[in-house]
C-alpha cells in the first residue's frame, strides 16, 4: 500500500514530514509514504529544499493522498494547472488533508457538505468556500479526513494506519513516536480523535505495544 504525501512549494515541515515518518514506521508491514511533489525540488515556508521522492503522476496509483499545507495553499487553489494534477478518487483511495489542505479538497468538491477541519489562519479561507469548519483537531467522513494544527498530523497518520492495517499497528506506530513516559496517554488521544462517533466509547486504555528499534 502507497501514500503519497503531496507537498507543495511553501510547505510546512511539520505537516509533511510527521505523517509521512509516522507511516513509515510501518513500511515493514506494507504500508509505505512518498513525500509527492509537482517539481523534482520543493522549498519550505523556512527555507529547507527538499528533493520529492515521486512525481504528482504517481498519486493516481497511490491507495492514500494527504494533502500537505503550506504558505502557498491560496496559490495552488487559484492554479487549475496544479488542480489537475490531483485526480483524487474518494471511491477507491483515502484522501486526508492537513490544515490549509482543506482549501484543496473544498477547491476540488471533494468535501461536499462535511465539516472540516483546518488550522486557525486557514480557517476563514475554508469557511469562505461554504465548508463549516470544527472547533477540533480531525475529523473524518467515509474516506476523507481532514485535520488542523500542525501536531494534528500524527492524526492523519494514526487514521491512514489504522485504515490500512489496523489499531494495533498505530498504537505501535505512535507509540514509538510518543515522548518518553506518555506513551499510553499520547497513544489513547490519537486513536479517541480517529475513531469514528458511533466507536467513541470503546474504552482506550489498551497497553501499548513496546517498540522494537528500526
Amino acid at each position: 500500500m502507497q501514500v503519497a504525501v503531496v507537498t507543495f512549494d511553501g510547505f510546512n515541515e511539520l505537516d509533511s514530514f510527521i505523517a509521512s515518518a509516522l507511516i513509515n514506521r510501518c513500511r515493514k508491514d506494507g504500508l509505505e509514504a512518498f513525500i509527492t511533489t509537482p517539481t523534482p525540488v520543493v522549498t519550505s515556508m523556512n527555507g529547507v529544499e527538499v528533493t520529492g521522492q515521486r512525481p504528482m503522476e504517481f498519486i493516481p496509483e497511490a491507495d492514500v493522498v494527504l494533502i500537505g499545507s503550506g504558505v502557498k495553499t491560496r496559490d495552488v487553489v487559484a492554479d487549475d494547472r496544479l488542480l489537475a494534477m490531483l485526480p483524487l478518487d474518494p471511491a477507491r483511495q483515502l484522501i486526508g488533508s492537513q490544515c490549509s489542505g482543506a482549501l484543496v479538497l473544498a477547491r476540488l468538491g471533494l468535501l461536499g457538505g462535511m465539516p472540516a477541519c483546518a488550522d486557525l489562519t486557514s480557517r476563514p479561507y475554508v469557511e469562505a468556500c461554504g465548508v463549516t469548519v470544527l472547533d477540533a483537531p480531525f475529523h473524518a467522513e467515509g474516506n476523507i479526513a481532514t485535520a488542523g494544527g500542525c501536531l494534528a498530523s500524527q492524526y492523519l497518520a494514526a487514521w491512514v494506519i489504522t485504515r490500512t492495517l489496523g489499531e494495533e499497528a498505530a498504537r505501535g506506530a505512535i507509540g514509538y513516536a510518543a515522548p518518553v513516559g506518555e506513551q499510553q496517554e499520547t497513544v489513547d488521544r490519537a486513536l479517541r480523535a480517529v475513531r469514528a462517533p458511533e466507536s467513541a466509547s470503546v474504552p482506550a486504555s489498551v497497553p501499548v505495544p513496546v517498540p522494537v528499534l528500526r
